[in-house]
């Protein structure tokens, strides 16, 4: 009797298969999520449940937020949203619900049509992402399954997969029916590529990248770097080409005068290396066995889809990092999870030297100075990121435990909605905030996002500890529709810790962060609104 009612609680709903299913991340994604009927058929990318069509005036809003907003484009956002014309006639007096709405249904309709003119511009060039793109859409890589999906790479081409000879012809086109909820772009592989959607065969550099790249130059070259100025640049994104010395100064890794950075740089690798004399040595030792191991458990865990991450040059590089910033921290030690927290670092520092098909490429191949500079800075970088988030992994993680309170508490005020489905089916917020918070949301996003999300997090003040709250909350709310439409306990947590963001790129996160920022704006400061 036991065992039927356990088969049928497992069966009770027709969209969960009848074993219980592994759990994934962004960065262990299961079969396509288009082909995975775990989730309503209708899953097209929608930034928030949206209720009024109105318009409003997108300037009214960037002038009252304009450190989130590039400054001296007036003129370009002019042309990109429609012109003065378009601005001029829109009523005044909007709550920032409404203008963080309609800004949100201007941007897509822009980002709409942008996308609707890539075919005409990337065919005349043989072999580009598009032709990939329309290979997918003729059944080419519509079935990438897990274990399919590290050949689907050779020497940074896309090859066919070896189990598309046993689809059949009416099974393809029945599976293309079903991807019409995803919006139309250049495909971007399951493995999910490290860069950015600007590198490597997307559309050539916009006039607008250009000046703004022109602009993160001009600053990173005076004497003195006005911080507060990147900063306002940075927020709504770093051009891969200064991402890194950028990055190095907003984490306060490099001082702002120009003329002082190599002898930082010199004297901060050199003491690293003096740590890693020092202290590596005793990762044998009776009283640090136990920490090495764990980060030796979980090193080939991180990104485990990538081939770079499962390098042996880039697993020891890992582990250094790891245990000497644990010996240096004996409040909190190594806790699982810090691990994630180097990726993205090691990746854009990476970056000053791989121009493309980064998620292959040889580390070992880099002269041993270039490798240890990574590995320096990478460290030193992570070291002020968890500066400032280390009651995050203390004893009982305090942190998180507050920042998932915190949560709990927003979404009952901004989404009545889904606060009470959770409550209905019995959901706690620790349930899958946890793993947000304690990662950052890299299980949730492709790494590609995370880099990207990151560029905002450096730009905010307390972006990690602070800001990450409402990110949080507005990725919650974006799958508002999917979360309603699940009836059931474990139907809601394999959504919520499956959620479908492989394809997700700079479009996607941009939104996102503009959502969090309205809902940073309007709560931050007004606590009597926050709590009931």
């Amino acid at each position: 009797m036991a065992t039927d009612n356990r088969i049928h609680f497992w069966r009770r709903n027709a969209k969960v298969p009848g074993s219980v299913q592994p759990v994934y991340g962004a960065q262990h994604p299961p079969l396509d999520p288009r082909l995975r009927r775990l989730y309503p058929k209708d899953t097209k990318l929608k930034f928030n449940n949206l209720k009024s069509k109105k318009t409003s005036s997108f300037h009214e809003f960037a002038r009252s937020t304009n450190d989130a907003w590039d400054i001296d484009d007036d003129q370009e956002d002019d042309d990109f949203f429609g012109g003065p014309a378009l601005c001029s006639t829109l009523p005044s007096g909007f709550t920032p619900k409404q203008v963080a709405t309609s800004t949100s249904l201007i941007v897509f309709s822009a980002f709409k049509e942008v996308v609707q003119k890539i075919p005409q511009q990337l065919s005349t060039t043989k072999g580009n992402v598009y032709d990939v793109f329309s290979a997918e859409q003729h059944g080419g890589m519509s079935h990438l399954t897990e274990e399919d999906a590290e050949h689907e790479h050779v020497n940074g081409k896309v090859v066919k997969s070896n189990s598309e000879v046993h689809l059949s012809s009416s099974s393809v086109r029945s599976t293309l029916q079903k991807q019409q909820s995803l919006p139309v772009r250049p495909i971007i592989p399951l493995v999910a590529r490290i860069s950015d959607q600007n590198a490597s065969g997307a559309p050539p550099m916009t006039v607008r990248e250009k000046s703004r790249l022109d602009k993160f130059r001009q600053l990173l070259a005076s004497a003195n770097t006005d911080l507060e100025e990147l900063r306002k640049h940075s927020w709504s994104g770093i051009p891969r080409e200064v991402r890194p010395i950028t990055w190095r100064l907003l984490s306060g890794y490099l001082p702002a005068n120009k003329e002082r950075r190599e002898l930082v740089l010199k004297r901060k690798r050199e003491e690293y290396f003096g740590f890693i004399v020092q202290y590596y040595h005793s990762r044998t030792d009776e009283h640090y066995k136990d920490t090495y191991r764990q980060i030796h458990i979980d090193i080939p865990r991180t990104n485990p889809l990538i081939p770079l991450f499962q390098q042996p040059v880039v697993q020891e590089v890992f582990e250094r990092i790891l245990f000497i910033w644990a010996i240096r921290h004996p409040a909190s030690g190594y806790v699982q999870g810090i691990n994630d927290l180097v990726t993205p670092f090691f990746v854009v520092f990476l970056s000053e030297f791989v121009m493309e098909d980064m998620e292959n490429f040889e580390v070992a191949a880099l002269p041993l100075d270039t490798q240890r500079n990574i590995e320096a800075d990478s460290f030193w970088c992570m070291s002020k990121l968890l500066d400032g988030i280390q009651d995050n992994y203390t004893f009982a993680q305090p942190g998180i435990q507050n920042k998932v309170k915190a949560l709990e508490e927003l979404v009952s005020r901004i989404d009545e909605d889904i606060h009470n489905h959770f409550k209905k089916y019995e959901v706690e917020y620790l349930q899958f905030a946890f793993r947000w918070m304690n990662n950052l949301l890299m299980r949730e996003l492709p790494l590609r996002c995370t880099i990207r999300l990151w560029d905002t997090y450096q730009a905010e003040s307390e972006g990690f500890s602070h800001f990450h709250l409402y990110v949080c909350a507005a990725f919650l709310i974006e799958w508002r529709k999917e979360i309603l439409s699940m009836i059931d306990f474990q139907g809601l947590l394999i959504l919520l810790q499956n959620l479908p963001t492989i394809h997700w790129g700079n479009e996607e996160v941009g939104l996102l962060l503009a959502e969090a920022y309205r809902l940073k704006y309007v709560f931050a400061d007004a606590p009597s609104h926050y709590k009931r």
